[in-house]
């Protein structure tokens, strides 16, 4: 089935380009599964859409790939042993393969990003350390290292090692030159309720205390490595301003754009190669929507 909307919009992604067609030997046609004036939504793999956007295009990027611990182990949810599987998409290739393809999309996302355009990239000790290396091989200059506590983490079954209780996210720009979007005095001064470290009116510090998603964000269903959306909307605030262009890679279940929507007058492209979650994102989408027309009929 293939959801679009009335609303008319210029297109987020240019045409197809003349190598990219040659490239891949026939022309084929890659069209967005939503669309609406400021989203865009494909069902593809993140390198084919990636591809077809212009060299320094974009303001920002969130990026939350694959952690490739999907190893047949076990782990706790709602206090329940369950499997650590989440998908094909989630399994280790090796450690070279892994390391390829973590190259092969940052490198498109350096390609696409201005120059004073920024990156930001979630992840576990099982890849953030990869990616974090090759931001640097690839000569982007990292500007944060946020360490994501979670206040209400799952406990480890295992009792082997220490609990996991944080993710860290790495934050850069690709020219170390270029003047890049850092919303300062709304990070200092904001309202961050959810957040029991945050000091009021003092400088924002690189530890965040944020609990993991909420029942309500998951009423659609969930990603596995769904993000909450408190994290995503300070992400958004801090890094870009209105009329910005983001892109999500891995759209996962769509926290990156359901943020954008929220902050308000951002543009969202977002790409997930499983057809399963594109649709947990269109139902958020259209729920905010929905709740927008609802207030606009009460004025």
């Amino acid at each position: 089935m293939e959801y679009k909307t009335e609303v008319q919009q210029p297109d987020l992604l240019p045409e197809p380009s003349v190598a990219y067609i040659a490239a891949n030997e026939m022309q084929r046609s890659i069209e967005p599964v939503y669309k609406t004036s400021d989203t865009a939504l494909y069902n593809n793999d993140c390198l084919d859409i990636m591809n077809l956007l212009p060299d320094n295009y974009i303001d920002m990027i969130f990026a939350d790939p694959p952690y490739n611990l999907s190893n047949d182990g076990i782990t706790c949810h709602a206090g329940k042993m369950v499997s650590v599987n989440k998908g094909k998409w989630d399994k280790s290739n090796g450690f070279e393969n892994d390391v390829e393809f973590h190259e092969k999309w940052i490198s498109e996302c350096r390609r696409i990003l201005k120059p004073e355009g920024t990156i930001w990239i979630s992840g576990t000790n099982h890849s953030i350390y990869q990616c974090g290396f090759l931001l640097q091989k690839l000569k982007f200059h990292i500007l944060n290292d946020i360490s994501w506590f979670k206040p209400n983490a799952a406990p480890n079954l295992a009792c082997t090692t220490f609990a996991h209780s944080h993710e860290t996210l790495l934050w850069a720009k690709k020219d170390k030159k270029a003047k890049h979007i850092f919303n300062y005095e709304k990070m200092k001064n904001g309202i961050f309720n959810e957040d029991k470290m945050k000091v009021p009116d003092k400088q924002m510090r690189s530890v965040w205390s944020i609990p993991t998603p909420s029942p309500d964000e998951k009423i659609f269903g969930k990603h596995p490595t769904q993000k909450p959306l408190a994290l995503l909307k300070r992400i958004v605030v801090a890094s870009t301003n209105e009329g910005c262009l983001i892109v999500d890679p891995f759209n996962g279940g769509g926290t990156t754009g359901v943020a954008a929507k929220i902050v308000g007058n951002r543009e969202y492209i977002g790409i997930d190669i499983e057809k399963e979650y594109i649709d947990l994102t269109i139902n958020r989408l259209n729920q905010i929507n929905t709740q927008n027309t609802l207030f606009s009929n009460e004025q």
